[in-house]
């Protein structure tokens, strides 16, 4: 499994993705929180203190935001599975 960094996202990781070996049907939530061990200079721009996601971060699937998937960072995982995760955006 793949997660795809963009932005600052990349520059406070220093890479542009990170590699996960989780066991299949594990969670988005599961994916999101490995990688935060692995890159744990990211976790403040991802998690707030309660341990949820921001509201600004943006988490694709497959290319599906993961907020409009019924289960969300439920959302089981196949081990072929790439996370794309954005950080806010501004600009006009």
């Amino acid at each position: 499994m793949v997660i795809n960094l963009y932005a600052t996202f990349r520059l406070l990781a220093g890479t542009k993705q990170i590699h996960l070996n989780l066991p299949e049907n594990s969670t988005v939530r599961q994916a999101l929180e490995d990688a935060l061990r692995i890159v744990p200079a990211l976790r403040p721009h991802w998690m707030n203190e309660s341990g949820e996601l921001h509201a600004h971060v943006h988490v694709l699937v497959n290319g599906q935001d993961v907020a409009t998937l019924p289960e969300g960072l439920e959302t089981p995982l196949q081990t072929s599975a790439v996370l794309d995760v954005f950080p806010p955006v501004a600009g006009g």
